[in-house]
């Protein structure tokens, strides 16, 4: 329902967004990776002077099961201000769910009752399907124009896969957003450069390479995304392709610099298959062309075979796998989660083509297995994966589930989900809130992480 006045928790500039309220509750994709029970969405108390300081205190579930809820995000944003396509009326209270594996897609209303969301609106798969020509629906962002979402297959599961556009506040899906898509076939992530017109996307695979799985043929192939495609935005066509190499396996999270005026941002590669290596590369304005360099190269660690997964005993090494990346509203430090090794680690990235690594802690991890302060029990399961950071910069947060298919290929024995905090020093380097650690109930696992009144990942500006 439109409003008279723009909802509060939209900023115009990353400046005041900084400068927000602290977050309240987060909201967190609960998933059952057996697909039994329903998925659902957890709601977690972050106020630290509350007697449920750390918990869930509400779980709203669907009315099916198999849906695999992963990324999902808020219907508006601060880019509902931008002159180009401005929408001041409309609230940041529905939350966009995607079913990764179903391709239905639900809305949630957290106004009524922010700790108990309503489902409003359910669009099913043949709906999708007809009105976009797009299934398994990915990463779901606000933009000036309405609610963007990838997805990784076309109606029939296969290439190319690409982007629809949702209405803001009818959620009806209208359609795709490509005009003319050039060379890409491949679909992941996808965010823009709303000073500079430009659109990114990465690429992952096609859903039949993903459902059940990593397949080693495929990867060791060198046949999973390794490029980011450039596209004018207002005209929606692809203008030039950026491929780092079959060596680069799974290019996945876009992390442009929150300041409209800098015309660069982060990717994250997950894997390189010439020394398990992981990469963090940095893409820019150069000329009239766009560029990507390579910043930072996170080495595999040597470990015993007999710790390591089948998929790994042959390299004796245990791979960092960088799975997701944040970067904080000043655009100064950019969180870098190491689902593998355990690691999650935060740069300094003031420049964007000279990284210091300012902090660092361990959790989980393939061999490590190192606990927390607040766990009950020893060695966990998983690694930093999903992270999301405060509008402030003083607070992130993340997941230790990648996909419920893909868990098991590298953690065997079983999978327990776990939700942490971290406190940020402003000036670098970072450490576990003690009395944050939420063990995730049985049945469920944890992945996407969205905070109230919005979150650095989910935010453009159009003002400086």
């Amino acid at each position: 329902m439109p409003i008279w006045q723009p909802d509060p928790s939209f900023y115009p500039s990353p400046r005041q967004a900084a400068k927000a309220p602290a977050e309240m509750l987060a909201y967190v994709a609960a998933f059952d990776p057996g697909r039994r029970n329903a998925d659902a969405i957890a709601v977690v108390d972050l106020d630290p002077a509350s007697s449920s300081y750390s918990k869930i205190v509400g779980t709203v579930a669907v009315g099916t099961s198999g849906d695999e809820f992963h990324h999902f995000g808020w219907n508006a944003c601060s880019s509902c201000l931008c002159p180009n396509a401005p929408h001041p009326h409309v609230e940041r209270r529905y939350l966009i769910v995607p079913g990764l594996r179903s391709s239905r897609i639900y809305i949630f209303d957290t106004k009524p009752d922010p700790r108990a969301p309503k489902i409003v609106k359910v669009i099913e798969p043949a709906e999708l399907a007809e009105k976009t020509g797009y299934t398994r629906p990915h990463t779901t962002h606000c933009g000036p124009g309405g609610i963007y979402v990838t997805a990784l297959g076309n109606k029939d599961g296969g290439a190319p896969g690409g982007i629809f556009v949702m209405d803001h506040e009818s959620f009806e899906p209208l359609g795709r957003w490509e005009v003319e898509r050039g060379p890409q076939q491949l679909a992941y992530d996808g965010w823009w450069h709303l000073g500079y017109d430009t659109m990114v996307t990465s690429e992952w695979g096609t859903p039949d390479t993903i459902e059940n799985g990593l397949v080693p043929e495929v990867l060791l192939g060198g046949k999973y995304g390794h490029s980011l495609h450039f596209w004018d935005f207002t005209k929606r066509r692809h203008v030039q392709e950026i491929d780092f190499g079959a060596e680069h396996q799974l290019v996945f999270e876009l992390r442009p610099a929150h300041d409209p005026t800098k015309a660069y941002g982060f990717v994250n590669c997950v894997i390189s298959l010439k020394d398990l290596s992981s990469s963090i590369w940095t893409w820019f304005r150069e000329g009239d062309k766009w560029a990507a360099r390579k910043i930072i190269s996170i080495p595999a660690e040597p470990a015993d075979p007999d710790h390591l997964p089948p998929v790994l005993k042959g390299f004796k090494a245990c791979p960092p796998l960088v799975t997701d990346i944040d970067l904080s509203m000043d655009d100064r430090f950019l969180y870098v989660s190491c689902w593998g090794t355990g690691d999650l680690q935060q740069y300094d990235v003031s420049d964007p083509f000279n990284p210091k690594l300012t902090g660092k802690v361990r959790i989980g991890g393939i061999v490590s297995r190192a606990t927390h302060p607040g766990a009950k029990n020893g060695k966990l399961s998983g690694g930093p994966q999903m992270v999301e950071v405060s509008r402030d910069g003083r607070r992130v947060y993340f997941t230790n589930s990648l996909y419920g298919a893909i868990d098991p290929q590298f953690y065997e024995g079983g999978f327990d989900g776990w939700m942490v905090k971290l406190d940020a020093n402003p000036n670098g380097g970072i450490s576990f809130d003690p009395k944050f650690f939420i063990e995730w109930p049985k049945g469920r696992l944890p992945h996407q992480v969205r905070l109230q009144g919005g979150d650095c990942s989910s935010d453009s500006f159009c003002y400086p």
